[in-house]
């Protein structure tokens, strides 16, 4: 009897899934199977609300793996020895995997590759399981690696042909092999969460996307920048986690629309990211493009930063749902990252560390990148851009609303001046006043 593996890693669903699908094809057994990677889970990636979020979506994996007869296989330690363990075990022929673009996943395929040769198990990696484009097949004509400007990429993009979403498998058949208990959260990594995080999982994830899809998405591109009309997907865990599919959201998503091809973007901007991380996985830590900045040492400022306590509501309201959450909308993120590396001249790789620690939808393509981004050492054309954050403010919170639900010391203010509560005589013993002064103050 031929036996695979389908192993998980960021791509924790049944639906349009590549790497279960392919396994379910070549094998009249499955060991669907995932591995509590000790690498990862004793390194400065591991965070508790990530930690929470990814314990409820392995519980939603089983869940849905046991609706076709199947289970999650759990083990813990070293993933080169311990699929190999398992590839003993079963009698395997092959193993089954999505491919990724970090450094530490590409020396662990190849190290995986070379581990199962040892038994003639094979190895195959995905495509377009936790992307929806291959990164290393839409590259420039020119023969560069990667696209170093979205726009051009995304006009690519658009173009490329799509893979369709996969269904389900019907049925699985697993050969006998034990498994460790399904993981607690404070088991992965201990410490504070945030109160309002959210629930981790496949079905949750696309009870989620079906909601999106049936309505709010068409006015993405019209409010997904206001802050207060918290309009945006939250699909952004799901994705990052793979409990839902990239394949699959560009696919349903009507793209004929303004809100549907603003939406579209975003994932496109996701694609991008993960490209060029692929090309150059130093990005995760170093400038991508060397700039003379003269970043500052104020560890007070920082913190304060942290806190959400710089005196500029709009930036201090996004760090406390930040904390609160898990999670801020894409706005925010921008709003407060240009505060710290642009206004404070706080190093960015700074704030980088601490998004990483808190948003439970962090990993280096997207967060990393999308700092360099704001910091001027990334993609962007304009790297010396600076967002001014009571314009923003004026802009994205008209009448304050957003600031009113995360900063609650400031409730008590009407309208657009809680943007400037120095101005509205509130005690800085409340709320602090500004840590810098600002343009348009």
């Amino acid at each position: 009897m031929t036996v695979t593996i389908a192993l998980f890693t960021r791509d924790l669903r049944v639906h349009d899934n590549p790497v279960l699908t392919a396994a379910h094809r070549e094998g009249a057994a499955v060991v669907p199977l995932f591995v509590l990677d000790e690498t990862i889970l004793a390194g400065r990636f591991a965070a508790p609300n990530r930690a929470r979020f990814l314990a409820a979506a392995l519980g939603e994996l089983d869940a849905e793996l046991r609706s076709v007869g199947g289970r999650l296989v759990v083990r813990r330690g070293d993933v080169v020895e311990a699929v190999a363990e398992v590839a003993a075990q079963v009698h395997a022929d092959s193993v089954h995997i999505a491919a990724d673009v970090s450094g530490y996943s590409r020396r662990r395929e190849q190290a995986l590759r070379e581990r199962l040769a040892q038994r003639s198990c094979l190895l195959h990696t995905h495509a377009a399981s936790i992307t929806a484009a291959d990164p290393e097949v839409l590259v420039p004509s020119t023969g560069r690696d990667h696209f170093a400007v979205f726009t051009p990429y995304f006009r690519r993009w658009t173009e490329a042909h799509q893979r369709k979403p996969l269904g389900k498998p019907r049925a699985l058949t697993m050969p006998p092999v034990s498994s460790d208990p399904l993981p607690e959260a404070e088991e992965l990594c201990a410490g504070p969460t945030s109160p309002e995080l959210a629930v981790g999982g496949e079905t949750t994830g696309r009870k989620m996307l079906r909601d999106w899809l049936s309505g709010p998405v068409v006015d993405y591109a019209e409010r997904n920048d206001d802050l207060a009309a918290d309009a945006t997907s939250r699909l952004s865990p799901y994705l990052h986690f793979g409990c839902v599919s990239p394949v699959e959201l560009v696919h349903r998503v009507d793209m004929s629309t303004a809100g549907g091809h603003a939406f579209a973007r975003q994932l496109a901007w996701r694609d991008f990211h993960h490209q060029l991380l692929g090309a150059r996985p130093a990005a995760a830590w170093s400038d991508y493009r060397a700039r003379q900045h003269d970043w500052r040492d104020d560890p007070e400022a920082a913190e304060a930063w942290r806190a959400g306590r710089t005196g500029f509501p709009i930036v201090d309201a996004g760090m406390r749902q930040l904390r609160a959450e898990g999670w801020m909308p894409g706005r925010a993120r921008l709003i407060a990252a240009s505060f710290l590396a642009k206004s404070l001249r706080v190093d960015w790789r700074i704030g980088a560390a601490h998004f990483l620690h808190w948003l439970v939808d962090a990993d280096l393509a997207n967060n990393q990148l999308n700092w360099q981004w704001v910091a001027g050492t990334g993609t962007d054309t304009r790297p010396n851009r600076v967002l001014n954050p009571l314009r923003q403010a004026k802009r994205y919170d008209v009448d304050g609303a957003y600031v009113r639900r995360w900063i609650p010391e400031l409730a008590h203010l009407d309208g657009a001046v809680v943007h400037m509560p120095w101005r509205a005589g509130v005690d800085p013993a409340a709320y602090p006043g500004p840590i810098i002064e600002c343009v348009g103050m």
